[in-house]
Order: C-alpha cells, then sequence, then structure tokens
C-alpha cells in the first residue's frame, strides 16, 4: 500500500518516463507542473496550443521548449480534441488540461469517435494527505457528478475500487458517508449508503471493503463508532470516503486542503486512459503528484 505522495513518486518514476498529452499548454500554473515532472524522470510532454503563447510561457519561466514536441493549434477545444487523439492513438500515454475549461476537455474526451470514453459512468477521485491521518484519503466524487442516484453511485464506487488497486491497496476500506450511521427513511443518502452497502455484500460491487451509511467522524474514528456502539470494518481505517453529492464532497475536500493543510491531488477515473483533471488554483506540487497518480494508473492499464 502507497500511504504518501512521497512514495507515489518514487513508484511512479520507477514506471516513467511516460509521455504525457497537454490540452491548450499555454498555461503558466500546468508549464510549471509539466516542467517539474519531466525533469523529475515522470514524463515527456507533447504541448498542444497556440505554439507562439506556449513559446511565451516556456520563456518567462526559464523552460527550455526544445525540449517538448510542440503542436500548433490556438483554438482550445480543437487543442483539446488533438491532445486526446494522441492518447486514443498511442502516441501519449496521459491527457491534462491546461488553459481551458473543463466541459471543453470532457467534451473531448467523451467524443465517441477520437475519445477515451468507456461503457463505464465517468468520475473523479481527490487524493489527500492529511498530517493527522497514517495514509491517503480519497474523497469521491466531488467535481463530476452532480447529484449521482443509485447506480451511478455504484459505478463510482466500483471505479474508485479500481484506482485504489493502482495505488496497492488490496482491499481498500470505503465508508459512505451520510449525516448520521442509521437507517433514516427521510434521508437518500442513507438509503443509498444501505443499499450500496448490501449490493457489496451480494458481489455486486467487488474488490473493496464497504460500509454505510456512517458519519465522518464514526468512519475516521473507531473510537467515535465504538461510543456509538458502531463496529464497523472500516472505521478508522477508511481509505475512501464516499460522498452522497458534490456540494458536499467538494466543500469536504477543500475545507480540508484550505483549513487543515492537506496536499491535494485530482484524476479522472473511468476513461481508457489516465486523465490529469486539477483545479487551477491547486499548487505545482499537487500536479505533479496528480502526474505521479496519472502514471500509476497508465502501469495498472497495461498490466
Amino acid at each position: 500500500m502507497l500511504k504518501s505522495f512521497e512514495e507515489v513518486v518514487e513508484k511512479a518514476i520507477h514506471y516513467g518516463p511516460k509521455v504525457i498529452s497537454v490540452a491548450a499548454s499555454q498555461a503558466e500554473d500546468v508549464m510549471i507542473a509539466v516542467e517539474q515532472a519531466r525533469k523529475m524522470g515522470l514524463i515527456n510532454g507533447i504541448l498542444v496550443g497556440d505554439r507562439e503563447e506556449t513559446i511565451r510561457v516556456c520563456k518567462g519561466l526559464n523552460i527550455e521548449h526544445q525540449n517538448y514536441e510542440i503542436i500548433n493549434e490556438k483554438d482550445r477545444y480543437e487543442a483539446a480534441r488533438k491532445a486526446v487523439k494522441l492518447v486514443r492513438e498511442g502516441q501519449a500515454e496521459l491527457l491534462m488540461k491546461g488553459m481551458l475549461g473543463t466541459d471543453s476537455i470532457l467534451k473531448a474526451v467523451l467524443d465517441k469517435d477520437i475519445g477515451l470514453r468507456t461503457k463505464r459512468l465517468l468520475s473523479h477521485a481527490y487524493i489527500l494527505k492529511l498530517k493527522k491521518y497514517e495514509k491517503l484519503l480519497i474523497v469521491t466524487d466531488a467535481a463530476m457528478n452532480i447529484a449521482p442516484n443509485l447506480e451511478q453511485k455504484a459505478q463510482i464506487l466500483q471505479n474508485v475500487i479500481n484506482f485504489c488497486h493502482c495505488l496497492e491497496i488490496e482491499k481498500p476500506k470505503i465508508a459512505l458517508l451520510a449525516a448520521v450511521e442509521l437507517v433514516n427513511p427521510d434521508m437518500p443518502a442513507c438509503i443509498d449508503a444501505a443499499c450500496l452497502s448490501k449490493m457489496a455484500d451480494r458481489g455486486q460491487i467487488t474488490g473493496g471493503i464497504v460500509d454505510g451509511p456512517l458519519a465522518f467522524d464514526n468512519a475516521i474514528s473507531r473510537e467515535s463508532a465504538l461510543q456509538k456502539g458502531i463496529d464497523s470494518p472500516v472505521s478508522g481505517e477508511v481509505d475512501v470516503v464516499l460522498v452522497p453529492e458534490i456540494e458536499t464532497g467538494n466543500i469536504f475536500a477543500k475545507g480540508l486542503v484550505y483549513l487543515a493543510d492537506a496536499e491535494p491531488a485530482g484524476v479522472l477515473l473511468g476513461t481508457t486512459a489516465p486523465v490529469i483533471l486539477v483545479s487551477r488554483s491547486d499548487q505545482p506540487l499537487s500536479k505533479v503528484r496528480s502526474i505521479a497518480l496519472g502514471i500509476l494508473m497508465s502501469a495498472y492499464y497495461s498490466s
């Protein structure tokens, strides 16, 4: 089990360098991260975007643009399409969003002809390292699916279990979060969590240990759970928390980052190849860690 980003990066270097395709590459924050990752031996890059602007950005950051292949495309959506197509055709192994909106990159990823879609639902994973928690904590889905129904939550759950296997977590422990730990018929999150737990028991969701509904305190703390009379197989040892909907997850994850100094990374799940999907406000190191996670996913996909 990889318990820290340092371990993730070290393992990724072992598999690298991989070729990353950057869509709309004329973005300072992205180029800082890509250059750091290149120097670490994680990646080689193909930059798809406005060539003149990309070179200007590189020069401003003292990055030698000659170290990268640059494909000139001024239109950002077309840049996204070309970047995705490079991955689809096997010329690159990872995709990263540059200076364009998430909607644009997702539209290209989901394109039937050149995209990276599968039969699975796309979902997002926030990977966080907290100072007071001994291993990585994964939050899903806090950035992609707005209000997933039971069937969609089952797919999100299977996506994140598969992702955990990339981190060498053989049987990830997953808490299905709600406001309370009892099954309350008036709270849809509780009903969904109870159904998902039973689906995992019956083999409809495989590869992980799933329990819920659980309030966050008795998910993250075994002592808290025992005080409430809850004997859960995941309490105090949680690898993943599945949130009820996007607002809960997004506020929760970003609250940990900004108030608890959690170190974040983010990837898209459910695609045929890794997609690095992070916020522009994330620090370059967070983006480098996201790239490292993508490399582990690529190695897992090809094994």
